[in-house]
């Protein structure tokens, strides 16, 4: 397998960590979101991705991507440990959750997205931060009351095994932190966020501690 990805990015982090709790170590490519003009729009990684998006992965003759397609590949390719519940509500709950993250609230802090707002709309950085801040703080909010509902408790989102939903949250959280939200607002999130970190499978799996890390 190789892994194209990006230190930063939240859909490669959601994907080391699930390479981790599997016990994987794919082959790492990095394709810079910055560098030369942005290292995934030139036509070689178009050609792998059309989307011009990271992650990618390669297996055999296959090209995966999207991140939360490429775990779930993962989690029927190699089934131990599960990151889905067998439940069928509860797993439709735990990718509904996950979705939330993935499909709502990340995509308004792509850095596309950011890009876009200050090249065509002239915003700057303290905008910029009070943009990610409404959608973030928003997404999250929902997210926590998602699990206050929940009756399945445990250490994590929905148990006492992480799982998909606790791999999306993560990184979310990450982000968090980089634009400065009070995530002390949500207990029950910052409670698995903790439960979390206390797992060398999340925690190698930081930004920080990646080979093309530039923190």
């Amino acid at each position: 397998m190789i892994f194209h990805g990006y230190f930063r990015s939240s859909s490669a982090y959601r994907c080391r960590i699930a390479f981790n709790l599997k016990g994987l170590s794919p082959d790492f490519r990095s394709v810079h979101l910055r560098r030369d003009g942005g290292q995934h729009k030139s036509e070689a990684y178009r050609a792998l991705n059309p989307q011009a998006l990271v992650p990618a992965l390669e297996v055999d003759d296959t090209v995966l991507t999207q991140s939360l397609a490429i775990i779930e590949w993962l989690d029927e390719t190699y089934p131990e440990p599960a990151l889905l519940p067998r439940d069928r509500s509860l797993r439709a709950k735990v990718r509904a959750f996950s979705q939330a993250i993935a499909c709502d609230i990340h995509p308004l802090q792509n850095l596309r997205v950011l890009e876009y707002l200050k090249a065509e709309f002239h915003q700057d950085e303290t905008e910029l931060d009070r943009w990610c801040q409404r959608w973030i703080g928003d997404g999250l909010a929902a997210c926590e009351a998602l699990l206050q509902r929940e009756e399945t408790r445990g250490d994590f989102c929905f148990g006492e095994t992480p799982g998909v939903a606790d791999i999306c949250l993560v990184p979310q959280i990450f982000s968090a932190d980089r634009f400065h939200i009070d995530t002390s607002r949500y207990p029950r999130l910052m409670s698995a966020y903790k439960a979390c970190a206390a797992l060398s499978a999340f925690a190698d799996a930081q930004p920080s501690k990646q080979p093309d890390s530039e923190t």
